[in-house]
């Protein structure tokens, strides 16, 4: 499935927008309730997820003037990086097996090949504003 840079834009607003809502949540229902160590993680997931959301924005402007497959290649993997590191980081805080920590550093890794891949597509990329 091909997805284009009109969808990606939509995934990052709609990535924001749970990150508000699981921020509020946080510091209104988890706060008084979680001891300060989970909670730590909580508000960690959160930030996460606002940077990559914003980073996903990024990408999906970037792929409206720009044409490089891997750019497609590099929003899916800054999403899924997302999904786990995150994803763990907010089940952990609610006190889920603590073997979903390993989950974690494989997150972070999908982000960081995801913008390294943005690197290079947008090195590599080919203008469609251009003429030529």
């Amino acid at each position: 499935m091909r997805v284009k840079a009109t969808q990606t834009l939509a995934l990052a607003g709609v990535v924001l927008a749970l990150a508000t809502a699981l921020s509020a949540f946080g510091a209104h229902a988890l706060r008084p309730q979680l001891p300060p160590d989970r909670y730590w993680l909580w508000e960690t997931a959160v930030r996460y997820q606002y940077w990559q959301g914003l980073g996903l924005l990024g990408v999906g402007v970037t792929r409206r003037t720009l044409e490089a497959p891997v750019l497609r290649a590099a929003a899916g993997l800054v999403f899924a990086g997302l999904l786990l590191f995150s994803g763990s980081l907010y089940a952990l805080a609610l006190h889920a097996p603590r073997v979903l920590g390993v989950l974690t550093p494989l997150g972070g890794a999908a982000s960081i090949i995801g913008w390294l891949a943005f690197a290079w597509g947008t090195w590599r990329g080919r203008d469609l504003r251009s003429p030529l």
